[in-house]
C-alpha cells in the first residue's frame, strides 16, 4: 500500500468495517475478462475467516467461479464527502476492506444453514433461523475462504 498511514492491518478493525458494511463486492476473472457483482453476504470470523452468499441456481458467476474460483471481494463504509473552496480541494473520507480467497458452492445442507444463518444475522437482529428442507433445495450457497484480508482508511 502506497500510503502506509491510512493501512489497517489489525483484524479487529477490519472486522469492525465487514460489520457495518451492507453489502460485499465480489471480482471475478476468465482471462482477459473482469466481472464485478455486488451481494448481500454474512461473514464468520475466528481462524478460518470465511464470507457467505446465496445466489440463482444458475448466471455468469457460477460458469465463472468454475473456471477460475481464485476471486478478489471489496467492502466500504462511513462515506463523508468533504469539500473546499475549490475544486481539487474537495476528499472523501471512508473505511474499507479488500481481500482474497477461493470461492466455492455448497453442496452440504448443514452448511447451507451455516452460511445461511450468518447472511441472515448480518441484516437481522434476530439469532436464530430455521429453515425448511424445500427452501435448502431451492437455495445456492457459496463459502469465500479469505486467504489474505487488508483494510484501508481515510478520515
Amino acid at each position: 500500500m502506497r500510503r502506509r498511514e491510512r493501512e489497517i492491518v489489525n483484524i479487529e478493525e477490519i472486522e469492525s468495517i465487514i460489520s457495518c458494511a451492507d453489502v460485499c463486492r465480489i471480482a471475478f476473472a476468465d482471462g482477459n475478462d473482469p466481472y464485478i457483482v455486488t451481494m448481500n453476504f454474512g461473514y464468520s470470523g475466528g481462524n478460518e475467516k470465511k464470507i457467505y452468499f446465496h445466489c440463482a441456481v444458475e448466471g455468469k458467476k457460477l460458469e465463472m467461479i468454475r473456471k477460475n474460483n481464485y476471486v478478489c471481494f471489496e467492502m466500504d463504509t462511513d462515506h463523508n464527502l468533504h469539500t473546499g473552496k475549490n475544486a481539487c480541494d474537495c476528499g472523501m473520507s471512508y473505511r474499507s476492506v479488500v481481500g482474497w480467497g477461493r470461492i466455492s458452492v455448497l453442496t452440504d445442507n448443514e452448511e447451507k444453514k451455516t452460511g445461511l444463518d450468518s447472511i441472515m444475522s448480518h441484516y437481522s437482529p434476530e439469532k436464530s433461523f430455521s429453515y425448511d428442507q424445500s427452501t435448502l433445495d431451492r437455495t445456492l450457497l457459496l463459502r469465500l475462504d479469505i486467504q489474505k484480508v487488508t483494510g484501508k482508511k481515510s478520515m
